[in-house]
């Protein structure tokens, strides 16, 4: 019986390194307790100044695959695989990130009288809702640089009725200058600020919602 148990310890070690071994080359595995932390603070945005809109706005947590609703770093690899940097990771899970970056951008634009989070339950006229599609570190060779894609779909719809008024998806990416976790920590950064700002720049220009 000793034996026996022996034996089926020494196959999971066995196993728990190969598993360790496979995850080579990138720099990839599990995160760690010392993970280092990487900001995601994207640029301010560029629509700033023009007409003051009419309507205050609410924007809600974006919805977002469970592999990128995490605080870990995403990547996908050149065989179209995911993974995640390894010792590396987000101050906060995505999805929250994210909702920072557009209210932040918002604030920014001076374009918007009131700007809140859905879940302050402040007065709204609309609400953005959002769904990240993509927010990832894109491999075409292994040991090459990747380019980060952010893509998001918007949604304005009215705070009294939930009725959608218009949707729009910015898509934009950005090449890291070299393949380092830094290197492509910034490129996330400009990426997301790229996108956040084409839908600033596409919410501020919505005319008021009637009145309820």
């Amino acid at each position: 019986m000793a034996s026996e148990m022996l034996n089926r310890r020494l196959i999971l070690l066995s196993a728990s390194g190969f598993a360790l071994a496979g995850c080579g080359g990138l720099g990839l595995g599990p995160p760690t307790p010392d993970a280092t932390m990487y900001v995601l603070a994207p640029a301010a945005p560029a629509t700033s100044g023009g007409q003051l809109a009419g309507w205050a706005l609410a924007v809600d947590i974006p919805d977002a695959a469970d592999s990128l609703d995490t605080r870990r770093i995403a990547l996908i690899k050149a065989d179209n695989t995911l993974d995640y940097y390894a010792n590396a990771q987000w101050p906060d899970r995505l999805p929250l990130l994210v909702q920072t970056a557009l209210v932040a951008a918002f604030e920014a634009s001076g374009r918007i009288p009131q700007v809140s989070r859905t879940q302050d339950a402040l007065h709204a006229d609309y609400e953005l809702g959002a769904e990240l599609r993509d927010c990832a570190a894109h491999y075409s060779a292994p040991d090459g640089a990747p380019s980060v894609t952010v893509s998001i779909v918007a949604q304005i719809s009215t705070a009294h009725g939930r009725k959608i008024v218009a949707s729009f998806t910015a898509a934009e990416s950005a090449p890291a200058s070299q393949n380092s976790t830094p290197a492509v920590v910034a490129a996330f950064n400009t990426a997301l600020g790229a996108a956040v700002d084409k839908i600033v720049g596409w919410a501020v220009a919505l005319p008021a919602p009637p009145a309820p």
